[in-house]
């Protein structure tokens, strides 16, 4: 395994902003009176998964990093919580939200051993 030099280098921040790219292709068939609701809340939410991550590893310290891994899971249950919404709205379907929800599972998951190794 590579060294981490970078908030770059890291996994869990990789694919945390491939969940980003994928949040927007998403929410561009989305109604256009949602610009400003869903569609917004859902864009901040991916965001700041990645942005969180980035920050985290930047502080330079384990306890700061870790503290901000625990931002970006919040972010990642808010996410998770949009796209159930836009299912019922029916401006994604089943296989849609299934697909994503894999994602944001394994963004978390990756998270959480990124944090369990901090300790």
């Amino acid at each position: 395994m590579g060294r981490i030099e970078s908030h770059r280098d890291l996994i869990a921040w990789q694919k945390a902003v491939a969940l980003v790219k994928r949040c927007y292709e998403i929410t561009k068939t989305f109604p256009a009176d949602e610009r400003y609701g869903l569609t917004q809340q859902l864009r901040r939410a991916a965001v700041s998964v990645p942005a969180n991550i980035a920050e985290g590893k930047g502080r330079g310290t384990p306890n700061e990093f870790a503290r901000f891994l625990t931002i970006a899971s919040g972010s990642l249950t808010e996410l998770d919580t949009h796209f159930v919404i836009a299912q019922q709205l029916e401006y994604i379907n089943n296989t849609t939200l299934n697909e994503v929800v894999e994602q944001i599972e394994e963004v978390g998951r990756i998270m959480t051993g990124l944090r369990k190794s901090l300790r």
